[in-house]
């Protein structure tokens, strides 16, 4: 059975932003490899739009990102949506009820499937389907944007802690 990760850049303040504050170099070479492992990563449409970037190639890239839009081109992505976006190579579209796409999905698969994004999160959190939520804590307040958490927070059990590349901090929860 499929285990399924929430897991985001987050600010002291409790905000994610991608622009606001980058992965350094080793925490990108991080994700690579988690991108690498991972079963897939579950998106919402919004999000998958954003993580498109990575299917065109761009000249300005490096070996890191060539080898994250490797990892990620390979892996398969469902995308959860009321519309019908237009899909990459690898995306399969899940709609209609939700909390039964999402166990049937995690029962025929194994490994660890990712759940990118707050909105998503917040509607599988209520749903108790989260097994697991990585906050990798980043050293900046923005004072404003995009919670990590979309709702309250679920009671949240620490499971680990490690320093990652830098001053970044990733924190390992499990719900309870």
């Amino acid at each position: 059975m499929a285990k399924l990760v929430f897991g985001m850049n987050q600010s002291l303040d409790g905000y994610i932003d991608h622009m606001a504050f980058p992965p350094s170099a080793g925490l990108f070479r991080h994700f690579i490899r988690e991108a690498e492992q991972q079963t897939g990563s579950l998106y919402g449409r919004r999000m998958y739009e954003i993580m498109r970037y990575w299917d065109e190639e761009h000249a300005e890239w490096g070996a890191d990102e060539r080898a994250f839009a490797d990892a990620w081109r390979r892996q398969t992505k469902w995308v959860v949506s009321s519309s019908t976006p237009s899909l990459g190579p690898n995306a399969h579209l899940v709609q209609g009820d939700l909390e039964s796409a999402i166990r049937m999905l995690k029962a025929d698969h194994d490994g660890e499937i990712e759940v990118a994004g707050p909105n998503l999160a917040k509607s599988l959190t209520e749903l108790e389907l989260i097994n697991e939520y990585c906050i990798y804590l980043h050293p900046v307040v923005l004072g404003h944007g995009t919670p990590y958490f979309a709702a309250a927070r679920p009671p949240l059990r620490l499971v680990a802690h490690d320093r990652m590349a830098g001053d970044v901090i990733r924190l390992t929860y499990v719900p309870g």
